[in-house]
């Protein structure tokens, strides 16, 4: 612990942002380095404490006191081993992570929480400028090939990994560019695609190999990946979006969410191909410009659609939220250290939007040429249960009302991988979700020799969680390889620590 009396002498403070009005100009990202005495203040907030429960909370079990620590002392090179010690890519979850570590932070009972999510992007982003990051290929190979199909978080740290460990390991990724969710998915203005960049051509470096513009099922088959390699990771994600089948779900204007943000975001890095891998007719350009907005779901990638939406220049964007409002503190049913679902105003919401929650929609309302004018919304009353937590809902008497809209983001969750092509011809078992079926603690499939991790394996999850489902995997990946593996996994991390 770097300052005994640092939570008491220092408060809270994140990062300045770029003004409102400067960054919807743009797609950059907006939130403002910490001044070098910032950064020592906040990390001098992490306590000694008996039990450091953000190690819990932290799906990828980060050692984050130790790192704190040596941000104190500002011995970066230390920081930085400690930090890559746990997470693979440091600098996608210090800029897109909810941090669920600082939500279990001890020094959260009762005062604001470390800033550690901001503290471990300013370590990766100063081990990066002062030179640390440097690619590690092994030094012995196995012989071993392993393919990893899909280059989201889940399927470059199965391959970093498996890497490590001496295997020579093939990604097969759909798009024209590795990085999945994080190229395509998320906005440039909350992480940068040089960003992503920067990391697959480090893999590559190490000699990761990449083969985009691939899909396996299409392009290459399955008994032809089978055949060829020794491993197969599934890490594709989950991609099938949750739909809204109600009267004029079939008109023009009404798209779900992934279709508009991964077209801005090829649009954004000058690709203007439309093709998105989802089976769906799109129009040539979904834009906001000029038209009243709804986005339906309340969620980040809700979110995203409103901070897009606001750089197009929509006229209005309005969200909806099936669910109540949260509560904006902890209730006796988010009990610390458990993750905290409460009230969240992204940057996004900061730029403009109306938001609404307990409202259904019932029907899309179309012009004589299809083309989407309005929708049909109802409000709801929703029923508790004794801890207060949303139990049903009937609708509001006299609420019932339609609006104008010509944009509607369906931003409702995802279901479960594609099914049709990999998955059917691989004839892999499937969980009750409709996600791949794979043993809770090998990461295996009903074919040994395939595994699977991330979401096309837990469902719809965070990055962080996909993180550590990729080292994980590979781990056991390695183990069926050789008999034995030498990769960490949090559970060791974690006893390392203590003792």
């Amino acid at each position: 612990m770097g300052k005994p009396t640092g939570f008491i002498e220092f408060t809270r403070a994140v990062p300045s942002k770029r003004p409102v009005q400067d960054r919807v100009k743009d797609y950059k990202e907006y939130i403002n380095p910490f001044s070098k005495e910032d950064l020592n203040h906040q990390s001098a907030r992490c306590m000694n404490c008996g039990v450091p429960f953000c190690h819990s909370g932290c799906p990828l079990g980060n050692v984050i006191p130790d790192f704190n620590d040596a941000v104190y002392k500002q011995d970066w090179l230390e920081a930085y081993e400690i930090l890559t010690s746990t997470n693979n890519f440091p600098e996608f979850t210090g800029r897109i992570c909810p941090a669920p570590c600082e939500g279990a932070c001890v020094l959260g009972i009762n005062q604001p929480p470390v800033t550690i999510e901001e503290i471990e992007k300013h370590i990766i982003e100063i081990a990066f400028e002062k030179g640390f990051v440097k690619a590690k290929a092994p030094a012995v190979r196995t012989g071993k090939k392993v393919a990893v199909v899909g280059s989201g978080p889940a399927g470059l740290a199965a391959a970093a990994q498996l890497n490590y460990a001496g295997h020579l390991v093939t990604v097969f990724e759909r798009d024209e560019f590795a990085g999945g969710l994080l190229r395509y998915g998320i906005p440039d203005f909350k992480l940068e695609k040089w960003v992503v960049q920067r990391r697959v051509e480090l893999m590559k470096e190490e000699g990761v190999i990449f083969k985009c513009n691939t899909n396996v099922g299409v392009d290459v088959s399955v008994n032809d990946l089978l055949r060829e390699h020794h491993a197969i990771v599934l890490a594709g994600g989950s991609t099938v979006p949750r739909d809204l089948n109600i009267p004029g779900r079939e008109l023009k204007g009404v798209h779900y969410a992934m279709e508009f943000l991964k077209q801005n975001n090829k649009r954004v890095n000058g690709d203007s191909s439309p093709t998105l891998h989802t089976g769906a007719v799109v129009e040539a350009d979904i834009l906001a410009t000029g038209k009243n907005v709804v986005v339906i779901g309340g969620g980040d990638t809700g979110s995203d659609c409103v901070g897009t939406s606001n750089r197009h220049g929509a006229v209005s964007i309005t969200q909806f939220e099936l669910l109540p409002q949260p509560p904006e503190k902890r209730t006796s049913y988010m009990p610390w250290p458990t993750f905290p679902m409460v009230l969240k105003t992204t940057t996004s919401h900061e730029e403009g939007v109306t938001r609404h929650w307990a409202v259904n929609t019932k029907a899309f309302i179309g012009d004589e040429n299809g083309n989407l004018k309005g929708l049909r919304i109802v409000d709801l009353q929703w029923a508790a249960t004794h801890d207060g937590r949303p139990a049903s809902f009937t609708e509001v008497p006299g609420s019932e009302r339609e609006i104008p809209c010509e944009l509607v983001c369906l931003a409702m969750g995802f279901l479960h991988p594609q099914h049709k092509g990999m998955i059917e011809d691989l004839g892999i078992d499937k969980d009750e979700r409709g996600n791949v079926k794979a043993t809770e603690k090998k990461y295996q499939t009903s074919i040994p020799k395939v595994f699977a991790a991330g979401d096309m394996r837990r469902g719809q999850s965070l990055v962080v969680w996909a993180i550590s489902e990729g080292r994980e995997c590979a781990r056991q990946v390695d183990e069926f390889l050789m008999g034995f593996s030498l990769l960490e996994t949090k559970d060791s991390m974690l006893i390392a620590d203590i003792y």
